[in-house]
């Protein structure tokens, strides 16, 4: 998956960003490691974000929890970001 993140980044963010709306955060970590792997691998993202890369490794495993200091700058060291959005208003009831 590494590869085809590598040669169609804009695939990554349409994966990454299903699985958010999904809220699977096992999967979601999962590839943002083959994502890290895509950006130059893991050591490289590891040294941008300042983790040693054993605990980068361990961070984005589907039973990883980072902290938001460490996703953000994991994400960052990537190239991406976290961003806000409000959720799709629901018709009221009349």
């Amino acid at each position: 998956m590494a590869d085809l993140y590598r040669d169609d980044p804009a695939l990554a963010l349409e994966v990454i960003n299903a699985i958010l709306e999904d809220g699977d955060q096992g999967e979601l970590l999962t590839v943002l490691r083959q994502v890290a792997q895509a950006s130059g691998g893991v050591q490289a993202v590891a040294e941008q974000a300042h983790l040693n890369p054993t605990q980068l490794y361990r961070t984005l495993s589907s039973k990883g929890n980072p902290a938001l200091s460490s996703l953000t700058a994991i994400l960052k060291a990537m190239g991406l970001r976290l961003a806000v959005q409000p959720l799709p208003s629901e018709p009221k009831a009349a």
